[in-house]
């Protein structure tokens, strides 16, 4: 592989700001003594799905799980640095992890649905939120909430049935509405599509470019052709750093950095 320059980093025309959804600045990551993010900074934006995309092992799922704290339940991980949602330090002893995570929802790898109904499914989020004062308020939400995941028309007559018996694409929209359901700002996702078949793959990017504008959208991909469908934002990560960052035609098209470059062709990955 080719010599890089480790230090150099990319910002194809994009000013780090201070009124981005959530921003996060010089942000570090240890396993122990393992270092598996270096000094990153970026801007999440309300406005674009942002992808991050790089080779295995490359810190990009590491450095997402940073937005909503999920490093926390890892007892040797350490997080340096600063990021915030809103203007607010999300890493303050006062931050309410709970309500965070309600704001900054996460739909991981693998469809995780809980071993409950439908329904219930949607409902549990809302209901330990007190989002809704009867019953009619939680059945308003869970039809919205399966509306917006695409899934209401196939689900609609047996919400009754457990969440564990859909497909596994249906399984995947079904923890994006339980997401949705509790009203977040910000949606992670965390290679949501590589455990699908292409049809069912199609129909969450279908998703994914329906919630944007809605929702800040973050999604880690490891399929350059699904960042490139998905994404107005994209960042190229490498051996735990942030080397470019930019509108993602720009990225695919017209890469600055060799590194980037390099893994766009084919070079390495």
């Amino acid at each position: 592989m080719a010599e890089y320059d480790t230090e150099t980093v990319v910002h194809e025309e994009m000013t780090l700001r201070n009124d981005a959804k959530m921003t996060a600045r010089d942000v570090s990551v240890f396993y122990g003594q393992k270092q598996a993010v270096r000094s990153v900074s970026i801007d999440v934006d309300s406005h674009y799905v942002t992808a991050f995309i790089g080779p295995s092992g490359c810190g990009k799922s590491t450095f997402l799980r940073c937005f909503n704290r999920m490093n926390d339940t890892i007892d040797i991980a350490r997080v340096e640095g600063d990021i915030d949602l809103d203007g607010r330090d999300i890493y303050d002893p006062k931050m309410d992890v709970v309500q965070l995570r309600a704001r900054v929802g996460m739909v991981f790898q693998k469809p995780n649905p809980f071993p409950k109904s439908i329904y219930e499914n949607i409902a549990y989020g809302p209901r330990i939120h007190g989002l809704a004062e009867s019953k009619t308020d939680m059945d308003r939400i869970v039809e919205t909430s399966l509306q917006r995941a695409g899934l209401w028309n196939e689900v609609k007559d047996r919400l009754d049935e457990s969440g564990t018996a859909l497909s596994g694409g249906q399984q995947q929209r079904l923890c994006i509405a339980r997401a949705i359901a509790v009203d977040p700002e910000v949606i992670l996702m965390d290679e949501p599509c590589s455990a699908l078949d292409p049809i069912a793959t199609a129909k969450v990017e279908e998703l994914i470019d329906e919630l944007q504008g809605r929702y800040a959208i973050v999604i880690v991909t490891h399929n350059m052709q699904q960042a490139a469908r998905v994404s107005q934002r994209t960042a190229f990560f490498h051996l735990g750093h942030l080397v470019e960052y930019g509108p993602t035609d720009e990225i695919f098209t017209n890469p600055k950095a060799d590194r980037t470059r390099d893994y766009i062709t084919g070079r390495f990955g």
